[in-house]
């Protein structure tokens, strides 16, 4: 398979076609990752009620690899339980990087990126959005752990 090939229509008409939210006033919590092999970079923005994300922002500048994810996940993520997005994290890298099946329901369109699993190079981007806001959630959950103390 050339790298060419990797890029399909459906791929450039998701990352063309993507929901830019922009970043959040008053997030729980904020990550950014950056792809030291390409130099994407995403920044996202949560809001977590009762185990729900129930706000999400972010602001790409990636691949149209990146841009495909970070499309799929602004268009889903309102509403998903944080234990059903640290799944589809864990999903997405298996995937990738164990020849794992490309996640179901409402986040099919990421089967689109399953052939990125044969261009290593290409998985950190791919996979960004997945860890920033898997981070961003850790980072919310330790705020409201540490407000529970107070």
């Amino acid at each position: 398979m050339e790298l060419s090939d990797l890029y399909s229509d459906k791929i450039l008409d998701l990352a063309g076609n993507a929901c830019q939210p922009g970043r959040l006033i008053d997030p729980d919590a904020s990550a950014r990752k950056v792809s030291r092999v390409c130099g994407s970079v995403i920044e996202v923005d949560v809001v977590v009620r009762g185990g729900v994300i129930t706000d999400y922002g972010h602001e790409v500048s990636a691949c149209a690899l990146g841009q495909t994810s970070a499309a799929v996940v602004a268009r889903e993520i309102v509403g998903t339980p944080v234990s059903e997005f640290r799944q589809l994290r864990d999903q997405m890298h298996s995937m990738l990087k164990d020849n794992g099946r490309p996640p179901e329901g409402k986040w099919s369109d990421l089967r689109f990126l399953e052939p990125v699993r044969e261009y290593r190079a290409r998985h950190m981007s791919t996979l960004l959005v997945f860890d920033a806001v898997a981070e961003a959630l850790e980072k919310a959950e330790s705020i409201e752990s540490l407000a529970a103390k107070r």
